[in-house]
């Protein structure tokens, strides 16, 4: 899809929302205009309004993607959203719950009974399955398994018995499999007999009877080759493949890197298991990236837009405390120099220069620093040459704009003596910016932390405390 197809869609689902949140305002409007009137025909009037306004929002929904309908839902408060996921078809309700985000879908379910739940579950693949059930109640996910034929059960316990983040929870289980002593054209005639492809099929996986992966056969090999060839002559032999214990992250950096598509996942004996797919990478790549902005606001999981004052209330509050802590400490550094703010107020007009600055300066390392480590470009033995090549910037950046504000003093306050201390203040500051930088998500690492949680908190309140100090204690010692 090129970049102007994909700026119309975002149009076009952007005026489809307009038109969502027309229509209940439309319907609140008239049902108030109704609720007014008197007369015998009061309750037909009103009935039929209603009847006309749903039917016309109805068939807006159906005409819309399962992707796009989650859009909507998620960009409508509670109410509204409840009223719109009631007029969602029920055959449609299982494709919409695994598109939007956590927090909503928690929100569409509790709004759902258990005959609502089962018959929406019941639509489901079993990778799917697996995603949906830790948020289903227990009981629906133990009527559900009783459902399940003995594969499909099979396959959703395997899927839930992995990390939500490692491959095998990541994995399906729809793919087609051949063997290596067939000819390209009983491939062609096997998969014409098929009534669909599943979805990411730009390969076929060639297994022998015990189900161990000899190979891939990529659709544009069978496609291209002569039909009387084997599929033994044409396959690659070489695939990348993984295992279901491995890190999904890692394998969204290998479909990167060699533009993968869809890929085999394999058990310890090579027997082919399932398949990750392009989509599935996607989607995690989006999650992890949205997850590490989360941390590095200090805030402990995704949230709702529209959620209740509590929650967010409970999803915020503790790295506010934490920064309330800190931004004492920070108050606490400007009173033990009170006495010289006192005899050169100029001091209290310029010191958020420099924490300011620092504070800046600091995060754009952090930022630098924990994409180096999703990437894995960060190991022991670059560390220290990482160290220094950041303290190298801090220490250029502090002279030039140190020097600048310097000259800035200079001219507002008459003073050289003041322009020097700024400057020196100014380039310490930095200094600790870009050492606090590389430590602190190195050290959450260590500990075994996201190196992105509360870092921009952490990173602010080093800054603020030290610029304070540094600045303060320089004219302290130089200028009083």
């Amino acid at each position: 899809m090129t970049e102007i197809e994909v700026k119309k869609s975002q149009d076009s689902l952007q005026d489809r929302l307009a038109q969502v949140i027309e229509l209940l305002q439309r319907q609140r409007v008239v049902e108030d205009l109704t609720h007014r009137q008197e007369g015998q025909h009061h309750d037909l009037v009103e009935n039929l309004v209603h009847r006309q306004n749903l039917v016309e929002l109805q068939r807006k929904l159906d005409d819309l993607h399962p992707a796009d309908t989650a859009y909507i839902l998620e960009a409508l408060p509670l109410e509204d959203r409840l009223s719109v996921w009631q007029l969602v078809r029920s055959d449609r309700d299982g494709d919409i719950l695994l598109e939007v985000s956590d927090a909503v879908r928690e929100t569409l379910i509790a709004d759902m009974d258990d005959h609502e739940l089962l018959a929406a579950a019941k639509e489901m693949d079993a990778d799917e399955l697996a995603d949906l059930a830790p948020e289903l109640p227990r009981d629906v996910v133990h009527e559900l398994m009783e459902t399940l034929d003995a594969q499909q059960r099979e396959r959703v316990r395997s899927a839930l018995s992995y990390d939500e983040e490692q491959i095998g929870a990541l994995m399906d289980f729809e793919m087609v499999t051949i063997r290596e002593d067939v000819s390209l054209e009983v491939v062609l005639r096997y998969l014409r007999r098929l009534k669909e492809l599943p979805n990411h099929t730009d390969k076929l996986f060639v297994v022998d009877n015990g189900g161990i992966l000899k190979g891939v056969l990529p659709i544009k090999r069978l496609l291209v080759n002569d039909p009387e060839k084997q599929v033994a002559e044409v396959m690659a032999t070489d695939p990348v493949s993984f295992r279901p214990e491995e890190d999904g992250y890692d394998a969204a950096q290998a479909f990167e890197r060699y533009d993968l598509v869809s890929a085999p996942v394999v058990d310890k004996s090579d027997r082919l298991i399932g398949r990750l797919t392009i989509d599935e990478m996607v989607d995690l790549i989006r999650e992890e990236s949205e997850s590490e902005v989360l941390n590095m606001a200090g805030l402990r999981e995704e949230e709702d837009i529209f959620a209740s004052v509590w929650r967010s209330l409970r999803n915020r509050w503790a790295w506010l405390a934490i920064n309330l802590i800190t931004a004492f400490l920070a108050s606490r550094v400007i009173g033990l120099f009170e006495g010289s703010i006192e005899k050169l107020v100029a001091l209290a007009a310029l010191m958020p220069i420099v924490a300011g600055i620092g504070g800046n300066s600091g995060n754009q390392t952090i930022t630098m620093i924990v994409r180096a480590m999703a990437l894995d470009q960060v190991s022991p033995g670059n560390t220290v040459r990482l160290m220094r090549k950041e303290l190298a910037v801090a220490l250029i950046n502090g002279l030039v704009w140190g020097g600048v504000i310097g000259v800035v003093a200079y001219w507002l306050y008459g003073s050289w003596s003041l322009g020097v201390v700024m400057t020196g203040a100014m380039t310490l500051n930095l200094l600790l910016a870009a050492l606090m930088g590389v430590l602190i998500p190195m050290t959450l690492m260590r500990m075994g932390r996201d190196p992105a949680m509360g870092a921009s908190v952490m990173i602010t309140a080093v800054t603020d405390s030290g610029g304070f100090f540094i600045f303060l204690g320089l004219a302290t010692l130089f200028l009083l």
